[in-house]
């Protein structure tokens, strides 16, 4: 799991930016004193660093300028701010990229994969696999997969299933589910949404999984995982 020090004091953007990347399996932290950047970047080592400019105390050019005298670390810039010269200034300061606000967020996930694949060298077929209750899953390619077989799920089942365990054992509200499916542009409505879940579960059932993922009744689902499955 790659960890993400996202430098922003817009607690309200740091918390979706936060929510939205957690889903893709990051790590993220904040910063909760600006005069001490430097000391709380390296408590945490980061392996990214997403950086507003206009900071409480020190803008981010400051910080930019600091880290990259202890650390190579990757830097993204995260600003409303679009002059020329802002871009330019980060650039020379050793940062990897430049993303104005407002933003998609299908970009910025895009472009810290690519940050991360050439810094890191990862393999970007483990970020498409994950185990969940001795299965295989692959995003990629909508499959599920364990002793007893494997099957193939539809897009929504798989992003559903994505949204669930990557919260595993905690409950996942309907609201948070539909509103992450929306995002996503898949449109999804209250009554698709149940249907979409009850066909997971059924998919699953053929490879003795449906039984871990769970209605809780007014408030959404969970998918659980035992420590002995």
């Amino acid at each position: 799991m790659f960890k993400v020090l996202l430098i922003e004091d817009d607690i309200t953007l740091y918390n979706e930016v936060k929510e939205r990347l957690s889903q893709w399996s990051y790590q993220v932290y904040g910063i909760s004193d600006f005069g001490r950047v430097i000391q709380e970047f390296t408590d945490i080592k980061p392996d990214l660093v997403i950086i507003d400019i206009q900071l409480p105390k020190f803008d981010g050019f400051h910080w930019c300028r600091n880290i990259r005298s202890h650390s190579n670390v990757p830097i993204i810039f995260l600003s409303s701010r679009d002059h020329p010269s802002d871009m330019v200034m980060s650039m020379q300061l050793g940062a990897d990229d430049f993303i104005q606000k407002p933003f998609h967020f299908d970009v910025l996930i895009a472009k810290i994969q690519a940050i991360l694949r050439r810094v890191y060298n990862y393999n970007t077929e483990a970020i498409n696999l994950k185990t969940w209750c001795g299965a295989t899953i692959d995003y990629e390619k909508s499959l599920v997969a364990n002793d007893k077989g494997s099957v193939e799920l539809t897009k929504n089942e798989v992003f559903i299933l994505k949204l669930l365990i990557e919260q595993k054992n905690k409950i996942v509200s309907r609201d948070n589910l539909i509103n992450s499916l929306w995002d996503d542009k898949r449109f999804i409505s209250d009554n698709t949404l149940t249907v979409n879940v009850n066909r997971l579960r059924k998919r699953l059932d053929e490879i003795d999984l449906g039984q871990f993922i769970e209605t809780k009744v007014g408030q959404g689902y969970l998918a659980i995982e035992e420590e002995n499955v």
